[in-house]
């Protein structure tokens, strides 16, 4: 039954889900908000739904690569090097950014009869993102399910395993991440030195035991 919408970056994470849930989800939405690699990931959350029949939106957030602070909204020469672990990876908070897009995606499920929103976060985003932590997801899913009739609610379920335990779901999956894209400093070849291309590459390499 196609009871879900999802929040579909483009990138491994959301991208493995999308593959692992697709017999559950009616529409895919991607929010342009200016990040320095959004226009790659849109280009692969769309390639991603071309493969799988799924109805796919992009819906612009440009208010918040205006008005809001975030290395990550401010070219890629702003991105800082290394590990999430590190403290200077806390420059690429968005502000809010899940609670803002689960909020449209909530109105967005409820204008279409769904009755579920899901998203890809997981336990490595939790060190720096607090908008990606347990705590947050279940008070924004009670928070939904309030204020819409139908009782919209969130579906996490990477919630409390790794991006390499995602990776080993995907690789099961047979998911292609060469259509996906990490990078923060977005450029046409991942830097491989941001947070989030170390990361990737970790999780790849625990699936697959070689880099991908």
């Amino acid at each position: 039954m196609k009871d879900s919408i999802i929040v579909l970056s483009g990138g491994m994470d959301s991208v493995t889900l999308l593959h692992d849930m697709k017999e559950r989800i009616a529409l895919a939405v991607t929010f342009d908000y200016g990040s320095n690699h959004n226009a790659r990931e849109i280009e692969c959350a769309r390639w991603q739904c071309n493969l799988l029949g799924v109805e796919h939106l992009v819906i612009p957030l440009k208010f918040m690569g205006e008005y809001f602070e975030s290395s990550l909204l401010s070219g890629a020469d702003a991105i800082p090097e290394g590990h999430y672990a590190d403290e200077n990876m806390k420059s690429t908070v968005v502000p809010f950014r899940n609670g803002i897009m689960l909020s449209v995606a909530c109105g967005l499920a409820e204008s279409r009869g769904l009755k579920h929103v899901m998203i890809a976060n997981h336990g490595g985003d939790h060190a720096i993102y607090p908008d990606c932590r347990e705590g947050f997801v279940k008070a924004m899913s009670e928070a939904m399910k309030e204020g819409t009739y139908d009782g919209v609610s969130i579906i996490a379920p990477y919630t409390n395993i790794t991006k390499g335990e995602i990776a080993v779901i995907g690789k099961n999956l047979g998911v292609d991440y060469d259509h996906t894209y990490s990078c923060y400093k977005g450029g046409e070849k991942p830097c491989g030195k941001c947070g989030t291309c170390v990361e990737r590459a970790e999780a790849l390499a625990y699936a697959y035991g070689i880099s991908k």
